[in-house]
């Protein structure tokens, strides 16, 4: 598959998940990934593995809530792989499950820094180099999260509905420009905080599992082949979509 050769972006938080399935699916896709993530060896792993299976990619670590950063991951990505052509702004963190009266304020406050001050960040970075150019597409992974309630997760849902909200935005103002936004909002996802749930509470494991009327856990590579879709010409029609990939949780 080569719908995005001649490619160049960037992907945050690709250093494991969904992130890393992410580079690996649009480096497979024909695009050069600027591979980005806090954990600078996750990052250089990642991209070592884009280059092992014969695509492009560089490695350049960042954190996301950092304004100077996430202005050196853009202007890294057009300088080292000679354009900003899409994005993918998947790094975000979660938080306890606790009553919103219980919450702390201290981690209210690193989620919001990351998920959603972070995403507003990367947006805006990558909106001003899009429209000098005047073409991109720009993915967010929003959630599940972003479409429902999640008691005991007021934190972390009210996060993705800030997403979900930016990526409108966004798309709004960016359309007439020759940008497209849109968002991607898993369901259960087997990454590497999930297979701790599995090996520490089975039975947390298969609440979760239970969540997906498809009665399985979906794969990083299949949120991974919506956001190459969503970033290729072929999805030329579609703006500030939230598009549900989750095993049909968000209508049970």
């Amino acid at each position: 598959m080569t719908v995005l050769a001649g490619a160049a972006g960037l992907v945050t938080g690709a250093g494991s998940g969904i992130g890393r399935a992410c580079a690996l699916g649009l480096a497979a896709a024909g695009a050069r990934v600027l591979v980005s993530d806090i954990d600078a060896g996750a990052a250089e792993r990642t991209a070592a593995e884009i280059a092992t299976a014969g695509g492009h990619a560089v490695a350049q670590p960042g954190d996301i809530s950092d304004p100077d950063a996430v202005a050196a991951l853009v202007a890294g990505c057009r300088a080292r792989l000679g354009g900003l052509d899409f994005a993918v702004n998947n790094a975000g963190v979660v938080g306890t499950q606790q009553p919103l009266h219980r919450y702390d304020l201290a981690d209210w406050h690193r989620i919001i820094a990351v998920n959603l001050t972070g995403t507003f960040l990367c947006l805006a970075e990558e909106l001003r180099a899009m429209y000098e150019q005047g073409h991109g597409a720009i993915v967010n992974i929003a959630s599940e999260a972003a479409l429902k309630g999640g008691a005991a997760d007021a934190v972390y849902t009210a996060s993705k509905h800030g997403v979900a909200g930016l990526t409108k935005t966004a798309a709004l103002e960016a359309a007439r420009r020759g940008v497209r936004v849109n968002a991607v909002c898993p369901g259960v996802i087997e990454t590497g905080i999930l297979a701790g749930v599995a090996r520490t509470s089975p039975e947390q494991y298969e609440r979760s599992k239970s969540l997906m009327p498809i009665h399985r856990i979906g794969r990083p590579e299949e949120i991974a082949a919506a956001v190459v879709w969503l970033c290729s010409d072929a999805a030329s029609l579609v703006v500030g979509h939230l598009l549900a990939v989750d095993g049909g949780w968000a209508i049970s």
